[in-house]
């Protein structure tokens, strides 16, 4: 049976509904029924029924406009961001925040009965997020509108303190309302408290929000504790099912459902089973599961690919394919003894495999393809390189000049150079078997002409180079073979030669990175490490080598740039 949920449309009227016909003494004891008459009129004293509040998925911003003009709402007061509904979502299906723009309207409630014994009027929060047709978005809309996470009721508090704010929280705690986070809303100087309802709330609101104007933090960290001490178990289950998204991304990827999906038209599972060589019942529970991650939209119709799931797609730009497939293959494989990494520095994938990495896959030409595929799929990383300073340079020198990439791989990164700025000249080293893959690749972009190819090692670094690129190197290597590399560079580089380094950096402080879990990859697949700026630094000086500057690139990566020692160079951003 299909279960058909309310409109947006209808979902708002009824909350408007709700908000004329309650204020603070009714509403306080449908939702904490135990109060007695002195705890309701110490609450009702210090606090007011402000607002009810829900979540709502407008197809643009002209349907949001419709939905609040057919519910007797205005919609001329700008909104403001939320980041504290935002942050929920992000963190309840795992996506980035900043892909997330969750914006609150709060239109009046109109009409004599939706005004305060104060004089006061009640509104209505609706938290907006735009959801066109056939987004990724879509699955987090359904799941929202089906469960109504954020739909709530909030109090205001008058001339809040820490003490009566403390005071109101354990209040409510002593009748059964739980800590259910919150946070500080900088856009309106504004601090959030939510609760869970007792059990026993008689109202269809399961959410209490404790609104206090101004900056109270001390007060909501002790808040957010209790919240985090509730939900850790949840949390630690959801962080060990990390591997199942790994292999779920993987197995979605090497059927290639992506190349089977359609953005728009919904697709059965029937049909799919059929076309990819699956067993329908699994593959719909596969389905569910990649649908929850955001990678697919499912509805009674089918499945339909979103632009998240696109990037899995063989033939998508930078296709993030070929990672899935090895993340989900060599590398799954040596992450399952990581712990012989931790116990004793060395690499699983060398005790796992019997060889290191780089021999394996010289020895697995379909690795070692695979291998190559995985490391351009990055490439979106080199964009804003074509604009390095060290690279536009040669625009005012008559002579040609000469990019030298070290390790290049298939090319990738060398060809977006030579494509981008025609008067420079390319020489690729790499090992004998895959100088042929990167010929191939880059004359097929038409670069045959304008790019030397050099089969060896890191000790072959070629002299006169106006610009030497180590991308994603220095990660691979213990510090000892990063200062060998570095002074074959170093040795080839003429007095006003450029070195840009591409790689993630670690932050200095303990903030989240995508380096720090890199730094646990290479340290268990290649002996590697990632490494902070200052650390490159030491290591480029021993090699006689200056950092004068770094730059931010996408994918959290960074590119370091390096001159001969003594020579002077402006700083980067």
């Amino acid at each position: 049976m299909t279960t058909i949920f309310p409109t947006d449309t209808d979902r708002l009227r009824e909350t408007v509904d709700f908000v004329r016909e309650q204020d603070a003494t009714t509403l306080l004891p449908l939702l904490l029924p135990g109060l007695d008459a002195l705890e309701l009129r110490a609450l009702v004293d210090r606090c007011r029924f402000a607002h009810a509040a829900l979540l709502i998925f407008p197809p643009t911003p002209a349907a949001l406009r419709t939905v609040l003009a057919d519910c007797g709402l205005s919609a001329d007061a700008a909104p403001q961001p939320s980041v504290v509904v935002r942050d929920r979502l992000a963190a309840r299906h795992r996506r980035d925040a900043a892909d997330l723009d969750v914006h609150i309207h709060r239109p009046r409630v109109t009409g004599p009965a939706a005004t305060g014994r104060d004089g006061t009027g009640r509104s209505v929060e609706v938290f907006a997020l735009t959801v066109p047709p056939g987004s990724d978005l879509a699955p987090i809309a359904a799941h929202e509108r089906a469960r109504d996470h954020e739909a709530h009721v909030a109090f205001e508090v008058d001339r809040p303190d820490p003490l009566v704010l403390r005071g109101m929280c354990a209040l409510l705690a002593r009748h059964g309302a739980l800590a259910d986070g919150g946070g500080y809303n900088p856009h309106e100087d504004g601090t959030v408290l939510y609760f869970t309802a007792p059990a026993d709330a008689k109202t269809g609101y399961r959410r209490i929000e404790l609104y206090a104007p101004g900056d109270h933090r001390d007060v909501l960290a002790t808040h957010l504790d209790a919240y985090r001490a509730r939900h850790s178990a949840e949390t630690l289950l959801r962080l060990m099912t990390g591997a199942w998204t790994t292999q779920a991304l993987a197995v979605f990827a090497d059927l290639r459902l992506p190349d089977t999906l359609h953005p728009q038209a919904a697709t059965s599972t029937e049909a799919l089973a059929h076309a990819v060589g699956a067993d329908p019942d699994t593959l719909a529970t596969l389905l569910r599961y990649l649908a929850m991650l955001g990678v697919v939209a499912s509805d009674r119709d089918g499945h339909r690919l979103t632009a998240l799931g696109a990037l899995l797609r063989a033939d998508a730009p930078d296709s993030l394919r070929p990672l899935a497939l090895m993340y989900g293959g060599p590398f799954y494989r040596s992450f399952g003894a990581l712990g012989h990494t931790v116990r004793t520095g060395e690499p699983a994938f060398d005790h796992l495999f019997g060889e290191n990495h780089f021999d394996h896959f010289a020895r697995h030409p379909d690795l070692a393809e695979l291998f190559d595929r995985s490391m351009a799929a990055s490439s979106r990383m080199f964009e804003p390189l074509t604009a390095h300073p060290a690279v536009t340079a040669g625009h005012a020198v008559p002579r040609p000049r000469t990019v030298v990439d070290i390790a290049g791989g298939n090319g990738a990164l060398l060809g977006r150079l030579l494509t981008a700025h025609p008067h420079l000249r390319g020489v690729l080293l790499e090992r004998p078997h895959v100088v042929e893959a990167a010929r191939r690749t880059l004359d097929t972009a038409g670069l045959d002409g304008r790019c030397a190819y050099l089969a060896g090692d890191f000790a072959d670094v070629p002299p006169g180079g106006d610009v030497y690129v180590l991308s994603r190197i220095l990660h691979d290597w213990d510090d000892d073979r990063c200062r060998e590399i570095l002074r074959h560079c170093a040795r080839a580089m003429h007095a006003d030669a450029d070195l840009l380094i591409v790689e993630r950096v670690l932050p200095t402080d303990h903030s989240p990175s995508l380096a720090t879990a890199w730094d646990l990859h290479m340290r268990c697949n290649v002996g590697g490490r990632e490494r902070r700026a200052d650390h490159y630094a030491r290591l480029l000086a021993d090699a006689g080598l200056t950092l004068v500057g770094r730059t931010p690139l996408p994918l959290e990566g960074t590119v370091l740039h390096a001159r001969r020692a003594g020579t002077l160079q402006p700083t980067d951003n």
